[in-house]
């Protein structure tokens, strides 16, 4: 399982793309922008056990803002939306005001269209993105990708019913460590975040749950075989809410 995943920016994406659908029950494939997902679906729609998602990246709000329009339209059809959010971080933080208006649209077309589920990135403006979610009640089921906030902030995730999708990058500081072991045990679901998510200077793959799970062990301070269990559990869970065709 992965439920955060650019394939279509892998080098030989169609190959690795492939191979994630004969290795992964689920690959949540994640786009950048509207334009992206057209071309995507074009490319990679036919590959079995991967969900391709429009969605408009914070990163790139500021020169594509135009395309928010489309992004609406493309909702419709779509079961799940991703990657939307906000970014604060210092290379970003200028074009927050715009990324909250793209932001505050999708959850509230969301909303609006019965609930979807939303691939979340919320780097550096945790404190942005939770108070729009709740602003939109039934706007549908969140899944805060490598979410890095505050333990308040954690608590506040969990009751309002988000999910946290993580993978082995996140693990490469100490305080993703010690966040890790805050996580709900029951609402953590694996991510890669390929390929722009690395571990010993390589991309990380779509297939590396087991990876996530040997990580999570030692936070969780339980087997191994215990993580895998409880992912597992938890992101049959996630597919039977987000409506996955395939779902348990």
């Amino acid at each position: 399982m992965d439920f955060h995943c650019h394939l279509d920016l892998y080098p030989g994406a169609r190959t690795v793309s492939e191979e994630a659908s004969r290795r992964n029950q689920f690959t949540w494939l994640v786009t950048t922008s509207p334009r992206a997902f057209e071309a995507t679906s074009k490319v990679l729609g036919h590959v079995p056990r991967v969900l391709i998602t429009p969605g408009l990246h914070p990163e790139l709000v500021e020169q594509r803002a135009g395309e928010l329009p489309q992004l609406l339209k493309q909702m419709e059809q779509a079961i799940a939306v991703g990657e939307v959010g906000m970014d604060g971080s210092y290379r970003f933080k200028s074009s927050l005001p715009i990324q909250r208006k793209v932001f505050e649209a999708v959850v509230s077309r969301s909303r609006e269209l019965g609930g979807r589920a939303l691939s979340i990135h919320s780097r550096g403006a945790v404190k942005e993105v939770l108070p729009i979610l709740l602003k939109n009640p039934r706007f549908g089921t969140a899944v805060l990708h490598w979410f890095s906030g505050t333990l308040a902030e954690v608590e506040i995730a969990h009751k309002i019913g988000c999910w946290f999708s993580l993978g082995p990058a996140a693990f490469a500081s100490a305080a993703g460590r010690a966040l890790a072991t805050k996580l709900p045990r029951d609402r953590v679901v694996p991510e890669s975040d390929g390929p722009f998510a690395t571990e010993g200077g390589a991309p990380i793959q779509p297939w590396s749950m087991a990876r996530t799970a040997e990580l999570l062990a030692v936070s969780w301070g339980c087997s191994e075989s215990e993580a895998v269990q409880t992912l597992t559990h938890n992101s049959g869970r996630l597919l039977t809410v987000m409506g996955w065709p395939g779902s348990p």
